[in-house]
Formats: C-alpha cells, structure tokens, sequence
C-alpha cells in the first residue's frame, strides 16, 4: 500500500506519493491561490492527488490513507480546521470536503509544524528518537514537539506550533502577536535579515567596511557566507544572532528536557557552522549543564519534504 501526503500552505500546495517506508516516489506542486473560495482549493487538493495517483500507475484502492497538513490550529480527530491566519479554512470541515471530491475512506489531518516534526522523527534527522522539538527558522519560528513517542499538541491542538511566541527580551521589539520581546523577533531568518539591514545602516553612517554591503541581494545566510571569509562585523552579527537562538533553545530544553532539538528552514543549511557554536552556549546555560545526558542540537534533515512526509507517515505510526 503507499499513502499520500499533503502539505497546504498559503502559496503552494505540494503532493507527495509515499511508499511503505516512506520514500517519496512522485511529487508535484501547485499554487494555492488562498484568496480563493475554500471549496476550490480543496478540489485542487483532490484533484492533483487523483492526478498523481494515476500517472504512476496506481488505482485508489491502492492508496491506504491521504494526510493533510494545514498552517493552523485543527482539531484532527473530527478533521475539522479550527484555526488558520493564511487561509480562510476556519471552522471547514475538511476531512468531510476533501471526501466529497475524491473517494478515499480514510483522510487525517494535522498542523504543518507538528507534521514536519513527525517526519523527521519517523525519516529524518531524528529517526528512533523518543523525543525531540523541531524548530524551523523562516518568516517567524515555528516549532513542532514529539514527546514520549507521540506528538504533544495541547487541549486546542496547538501546542509547540508557535514556539517563537515565547518571550525572551522584556519589553522589546513588536510582534505582530501583540506582544513585546518574542523569541521570533530575534531568531527567525526575517529577523537577522532585518539585523543585517540595521547594520548595515549603522556602519554605512560611521564609514566602517564589511563584506556584507557588497551583496546586491541579502538574506539571512549573507552574514554566515562573510563570517566564514573572516569579516569582523559579520563575526559580530551571527554571534548576536545565534545567542538569541540560544537563548529560546536553553528554554525549550529546560521545560522539555527532549533527547534532541531539530533546526530546519534556510538557516538550517549552514550545518555545524550553526549548530557547534549554539550547542556550546546551550551547554553552558542549560539548567541541567552539569549532567551526564545532553539534548543533542541538529540540523533537519528532510528540508521542504518534511511535512510531506508526516502527513504520509500519519497513520503508520504511534506518533499521533
């Protein structure tokens, strides 16, 4: 049997053909277009997953299960969305919707974050874990938990989704949540985009050089890229950045204690150049520091594929 696994987002819809070990044999995108009326969208969601099934070959009898994934808060025992700012899903019945298009008995839903954090756990970076916090470093930071085997989400089923709304500077900068301070604010690849920006301004008006005003088109990996070439005010701008990401990271551990902490998102690409300088400051400020097991700081593993996967792998597991 294969399944299917589908991840929704506020762009582009993405489908994936999974086999019983969850290899992605097929896989094909479209755009969301999520001002568009919500039936619509579910069609396409039906559509392209009817598509996919037949240009590999396959009947629907031979697909075991579809799992959805959605940017929001969903209630995945009555597939229902309860929640989602991108997309005007709130309050759909989805499961039932989706059902009404293509003719799959058995269809699960999950949030994004959690189901990208299940794939790493059952093929990725975190594969035979116990435990582990995904953290993904993008427009804001987002997170997904598996604890005790299973994924953690809360009485809204919400939980550990939007990690990077915990506070970590008092009073400090706006969030679009209302708050002051949130971890996102200072750890999210728009933040140290938005870091780099005010640097460079800062050392344009007191005539101070660095390599990174020489990049035509910045992003959050431009400081990282002048860092390893040596230049100073970069060194300076990724170790301010990673002590922020720190910071959230010491605080996830000491409230979770899991045996391992994922990044993924764009910054995730650097590798040890990200994750050897946050282990050490981790190591240091954990509350357990003086112990003999660790949390273990990793990259992910899966990239873009991860909630593909989850979503696929959400019936074959005891991880839901």
């Amino acid at each position: 049997m294969y399944t299917i696994g589908i991840d929704l987002g506020g762009t582009n819809i993405a489908i994936g053909l999974c086999d019983v070990e969850l290899n992605m044999i097929d896989k094909l995108s479209v755009r969301t277009g999520a001002s568009r009326d919500p039936q619509l969208i579910v069609k396409d969601m039906a559509d392209n997953t009817a598509a996919i099934i037949e240009r590999n070959g396959l009947k629907l009898s031979d697909i075991d299960y579809v799992g959805i994934t959605v940017p929001g808060a969903v209630n995945a025992k009555d597939g229902v969305v309860e929640c989602t700012p991108n997309l005007t899903f709130s309050g759909l019945k989805l499961r039932e919707s989706f059902k009404k298009y293509i003719n799959i008995e058995k269809v699960l839903i999950v949030n994004d974050a959690n189901a990208a954090a299940l794939g790493e756990a059952l093929a990725g970076a975190g594969r035979g874990a116990g435990s582990l916090i995904m953290i993904t470093l993008g427009t804001g930071v987002g997170g997904g938990v598996i604890m005790n085997g299973r994924i953690f989400s809360g009485c809204i089923n919400d939980a550990g989704t939007e990690l990077g709304h915990t506070v970590i500077v008092h009073g400090g900068r706006p969030c679009a949540c209302g708050r002051r301070g949130c971890w996102e604010q200072y750890s999210s690849a728009s933040a140290l985009k938005r870091m780099l920006g005010e640097r460079l301004s800062e050392l344009d008006g007191i005539g101070t050089y660095t390599k990174m005003s020489e990049y035509k088109k910045l992003s959050a990996r431009t400081p990282f890229l002048c860092a390893r070439e040596g230049d100073a005010e970069a060194i300076k701008l990724v170790d301010e950045y990673i002590s922020y990401l720190a910071t959230g990271i010491t605080n996830i551990i000491n409230i979770f204690q899991p045996e391992l902490i994922l990044i993924g998102g764009g910054i995730s690409g650097e590798g040890e150049n990200l994750t050897r300088p946050l282990s050490l400051i981790v190591e240091k400020e954990q509350y357990a520091h003086g112990g003999s097991v660790k949390t273990k700081v990793m990259c992910a593993a899966l990239g873009n594929d991860a909630g593909i996967i989850g979503a696929a792998g959400l019936g074959r597991s005891e991880l839901i």
